[in-house]
């Protein structure tokens, strides 16, 4: 089974109704999903994986961000989480690098998401494969993942 089989199983377990889009030539970074969906970068919803100390943590963030992990991220948590490496991203949300999805992670992880994504009213987040994503509103979003909405950005 794929990242995209295993997390559209996901949703259906919080009867989330996806509606995924598939692209050949890939959208594993921001900037290949924007230009497939023929959007600003800024809408496109990264998640991007560090090591915790007792979870994973996946800061959703806008595409067009970059996550400061050395002072605000380090301030939100109390400590700086390391850099994950792919295995371990794979390991702590069953999915890999290019694929990882906002939420339906296999294990229990810590979700921050980025205030900027509030600025759109529809955002893309990865559909659990690197040629896989999928439209939702930054409200929906945030109740689904009961994230820590903060300023994240550098």
């Amino acid at each position: 089974m794929d990242g995209h089989q295993i997390w559209m199983e996901q949703c259906q377990k919080i009867n989330y109704i996806a509606e995924p889009r598939k692209y050949e030539e890939g959208t594993r970074t921001s900037a290949d999903a924007a230009y497939q969906l023929g959007c600003d970068i800024s809408h496109i919803a990264k998640s991007i994986v560090f090591m915790g100390e007792n979870e994973a943590i996946v800061v959703i963030t806008s595409g067009s961000n970059r996550v400061d992990r050395k002072k605000k991220l380090k301030k939100i948590l109390g400590y700086k989480p390391g850099q994950a490496s792919p295995e371990y991203v794979l390991d702590n949300t069953g999915y890999a690098i290019g694929g990882v999805p906002p939420f339906g992670h296999l294990k229990n992880t810590k979700i921050i998401m980025d205030e900027d994504l509030f600025n759109y009213e529809l955002i893309w987040g990865a559909g659990g494969t690197a040629d896989t994503v999928f439209p939702i509103t930054p409200n929906d979003l945030k109740e689904i993942t009961e994230a820590d909405v903060r300023d994240i950005k550098q």
